[in-house]
């Protein structure tokens, strides 16, 4: 039996060979994932070392799309390589390259580098993401290396963000990495990665010192870092277990610690939950609580369903995980320890026993057992005197008892059914005999079992058994037994039938329970899914009343607190306020985090009950729930089931308040941002043109006399030149002011482009004075229906910016051509370009690319004004570098607008 149990134990698990052969039967190519902390690690220098290893063992490697960035070394590792060609899309008049898939897979190589896995492919590809070109790659049975950054990963997208400040767009899929065959951490230290930067191994140097000063700070590098380590490491200890349990490896293989508490309905329970998170604690481990269920189960009272479940909650809310697993029929230690073994559990927690010696010696010790079974696992066990403290609070609040009314009906029909059996049995005995006569009246009671339970099926048995003794045992119709081998056939039957009808009837328990638990848990699970994708505040609030009150069957309302006070924000059925004693009773859980209200200990007189929200924060609201009739509310199983409503509402609350508060946070960053950045501009460019105005005013009050003619002229002329400087900085302030307050309202009406574009190169001539100004308008242009002042101003300002950024000399290219439905005007320019990653970034409020000596002061409003301006026309503006030469372009593109009808001017 021992044998049979250690081999039982020793099979494989069932899913992970199922996982295993799908795998192995999938025709799907391989894939490994080179994972980084941060860009510059040396993630895709890795992978085609990689793939050069592989080329040299024979291996058909081909190149699909490499990012190399201009580094020299990854460059030269492309070399002996063969490199598909990529695909050339069209987008807004630019050229974009993308990997010619079809190619790959018309190609069918063994293994191809598919660089940047977040990357999003542009508008036309068959994929509108890189990750999935990745994924029809492997379906068609083609390997793949990919690479990736920690902060890509969707799950720690918002870890990344409150780490670094910056919010990652390209994400990819947690399903993508952990289905990966293999995953290589390429890792680098913070100060081996800046010192990379500082060289311009990374970016070119203006880049990296710009780099340096905001995202590649050495605690951002160093917590990036980190979250590299640990999300690599998880996905690894899944493949770990996974190995284990489809190769039936007892373990534990100490790789990793784990830890594992046992816990029941015993007071001191909770105690041994604390004791193992402050053991988790020391030994950075992750820890879960599990509770046996057994037969003495369903004996437990209401206070001790109550005492376990709130020990298992608490187990969740201190950060590990709360499980109940069935138990097998064997010990519980077997069930403690088989769960262990497939977990791969390290060190198991159990409390000390308090039953006597005499209990042991007759019931077993589970302590005992898990000391002499655990193997190469650490058993922890902890005294009485170590738990007694802090115990789960008692509840509060009264509940409905168990109204199990008498219902004649069950017993009625197990009457019938043995009624009916021993009619079949009489119409049979003479041809079948005595012996099938015992299966009919076995067969009843099994049915009545089966449906009806334990207590209507022993009165079945019973009545089968008289039945059997009155109409078939010799002398029949007398309850006598005159033959001793008929006392023995009785005494069996009847033997058999009660062991029949009460494992039957245990059975239809457990099922009935099974399928109940079942039941509540697919709606918990679609309740937790509703909510996670759940983004506004008030959304989460109906839903959570909605889902209480649907599950429960009562009326909800949820209060959170506003102002100092707490306030009504939602119910089911709709409500809005609350009378003066159910408010009274809600501020009183909210300030005091318990329950009040009817059926509590505090204010019973209200018509509703109030139970504090509350997550490991703290209290985050109130919810309230009441019926039409009287007394308590809600029975223990249900108080149970409002307790999880419960928690997974207020984590979610909190998880939308935690949002709103990183926004807020943002926001105020922001705002501080562009004062700052308002202050600098003031101090700069309000002080420079007015000192210059004063220098050359007071030159002239106090010199004119001694001054020629054309130092005069020179002196005037420098006034007018900064008093227009002026000028425009507090335009580009008011204009930003009316775009911010909505106030700008185009007065469109019908222009011509070219007419326009003179008039912006007009004023702009002072300030394109050591430039080359170069026109390139399309003839016969459609007219455009615009704001003539505000389109001209919105020109003006890319002028004035291209003259600052392109140096003296070089030629400034105003151009404008119709495409389809649209005119586009572009202002190119023959300066160092823009930073792709500031090709959106140039249009914020005060922003500015670079600042050199070379370069003009400015607002840097520039270009936040005229997309503004257009926009308000309906028109839309980006920018982008020049694919001929050096030099930025910056593109205005404005609809053209319909024929007008021609007025009918008949009579």
């Amino acid at each position: 039996m021992a044998n049979h149990r250690r081999n039982a134990d020793q099979r494989p698990s069932p899913e992970a060979l199922l996982e295993t052969a799908r795998r192995e039967d999938e025709q799907r190519g391989r894939l490994k994932i080179f994972v980084g902390a941060a860009p510059g690690v040396g993630k895709t220098f890795e992978m085609l070392q990689s793939a050069h290893a592989k080329r040299k063992a024979g291996v058909d490697v081909v190149v699909g799309v490499v990012e190399t960035h201009g580094r020299v070394e990854t460059e030269a590792l492309l070399a002996g390589l063969e490199v598909i060609p990529r695909r050339r899309l069209d987008y807004k008049d630019h050229v974009l390259d993308e990997m010619d898939l079809d190619a790959v897979i018309a190609r069918r190589p063994q293994l191809v580098l598919v660089d940047e896995l977040a990357h999003s492919n542009a508008p036309g590809s068959r994929h509108p993401k890189r990750y999935l070109d990745v994924e029809e790659l492997l379906r068609h049975g083609i390997d793949v290396y990919t690479a990736v950054n920690i902060q890509h990963i969707e799950s720690l997208n918002d870890v990344v963000a409150q780490i670094t400040h910056v919010r990652v767009r390209e994400t990819v899929p947690d399903s993508i990495f952990d289905r990966a065959d293999a995953i290589e951490l390429v890792d680098l230290t913070p100060d081996d990665l800046i010192q990379r930067l500082r060289e311009g191994k990374v970016y070119v140097p203006k880049q990296a010192e710009r780099a340096l000063e905001h995202y590649f700070s050495p605690g951002n590098l160093t917590a990036l870092r980190e979250l590299a380590l640990r999300r690599t490491a998880e996905r690894v200890d899944e493949q770990l277990l996974t190995h284990m349990q489809a190769n039936a490896i007892s373990g534990p293989w100490a790789a990793g610690e784990r830890i594992l508490v046992c816990i029941n309905e015993d007071t001191r329970s909770a105690g041994l939950v604390r004791y193992t998170r402050r053991l988790a604690d020391r030994l950075h481990a992750p820890w879960s609580a599990i509770c046996v269920e057994t037969r003495s189960g369903q004996r437990l009272t209401e206070v001790e369903r109550d005492r376990l479940a709130d020990t298992l909650r608490l187990a969740e809310t201190l950060g590990g995980e709360g499980l109940t697993i069935p138990g097998s029929g064997r010990r519980v230690a077997d069930d403690v320890i088989s769960f262990a073994h497939n977990n791969n559990v390290t060190h198991i927690v159990v409390g000390k026993s308090t039953r006597s010696l005499w209990f042991e010696m007759l019931r077993g010790s589970v302590v005992h057992d898990l000391i002499r079974r655990a193997g190469n696992i650490s058993v922890h066990v902890i005294a009485g005197e170590e738990l007694a403290a802090d115990p789960v609070a008692p509840k509060t609040v009264k509940t409905l008892e168990r109204s199990d009314a008498f219902d004649p009906k069950p017993y009625l029909m197990a009457v019938l059914v043995v009624g009916a059996a021993l009619g079949l049995a009489i119409l049979i005995e003479p041809t079948l005999g005595l012996v099938n006569v015992d299966l009919v009246f076995l067969t009843a009671v099994v049915g009545v079992a089966v449906r009806y339970g334990l207590v209507p099926s022993v009165l079945a048995s019973v009545s089968a058994s008289l039945c059997y003794n009155f109409f078939f045992l010799p002398p029949v119709y007398t309850f006598t037994i005159a033959e001793p081998i008929n006392i023995a056939a009785f005494f069996f039957f009847m033997l058999i039938a009660l062991l029949v009808s009460n494992l039957a009837g245990r059975v239809r328990t457990q099922a009935v329970s099974a399928i109940g638990r079942v039941r509540t848990t697919e709606s918990l699970y679609a309740f937790s899914r509703k909510l996670a994708g759940t983004a506004a505040l008030d959304d989460v609030l109906w839903a959570t009343a909605y889902q209480a009150a649907l599950m429960l069957h009562v009326r909800v309302v949820l209060l959170l607190p506003e102002d100092g006070r707490i306030v009504v924000k939602t119910g089911y059925p709709p409500e809005d306020q609350l009378d003066d004693a159910d408010l009274a009773a809600a501020n009183w859980a909210w300030a005091n985090d318990r329950s009040a209200g009817r059926g509590s200990d505090t204010l019973p007189g209200a018509k509703r009950l109030f139970l504090p929200m509350r997550t490991g924060r703290g209290p985050i609201g109130v919810i309230g729930i009441d019926d039409d009739r009287s007394g308590p509310l809600l029975t223990p199983d249900q108080r149970r089931l409002l307790d999880a409503l419960v928690d997974q509402g207020a984590l979610a609350i909190e998880r939308v308040q935690l949002v709103e508060d990183m926004d807020r946070v943002k926001r105020s960053a922001e705002s501080d941002r562009l004062r700052q950045a308002l202050l600098t501009s003031i101090s700069h460019d309000l002080k420079t043109p007015l000192a210059a105005v004063l220098g050359a005013a007071s030159t002239l009050r106090d010199l004119s006399p001694k001054l020629s003619d054309a130092e005069r002229a020179d002196l005037l002329g420098s006034i007018v030149e900064e008093a227009e400087r002026l000028n425009r900085f507090i335009a580009n302030l008011l204009d930003m002011t009316r775009l911010e307050a909505g106030a700008v309202v185009p007065n469109a009406a019908l222009h011509d482009v070219g007419e326009v574009v003179g008039s912006a190169l007009r004023r702009a001539a002072t300030i394109l004075a050591h430039h080359k100004v170069e026109l390139d308008i399309a003839p016969e242009l459609p007219m455009l229906q615009i704001d003539a002042v505000l389109f001209e101003q919105a020109i003006f300002n890319l002028l004035d910016n291209a003259a600052k950024y392109a140096p003296d000399g070089t030629t400034i290219t105003v151009r404008a051509a119709r495409h389809g439905d649209a005119v586009l005007l572009q202002v190119l320019d023959e300066g160092e370009g823009i930073p792709p990653e500031d090709l959106e970034t140039v249009f914020d409020k005060f922003y500015r690319v670079r600042k050199t000596d070379q370069v003009r002061a400015g607002t840097g409003l520039g270009l936040a004004i005229s997309r503004g301006f257009i926009e308000a026309m309906q028109g839309t503006m980006a920018a982008a570098n020049r694919s001929d030469r050096s030099g930025a372009v910056l593109s205005i593109r404005l609809p053209v607008p319909p024929p007008r009808a021609a007025l009918d001017t008949a009579a």
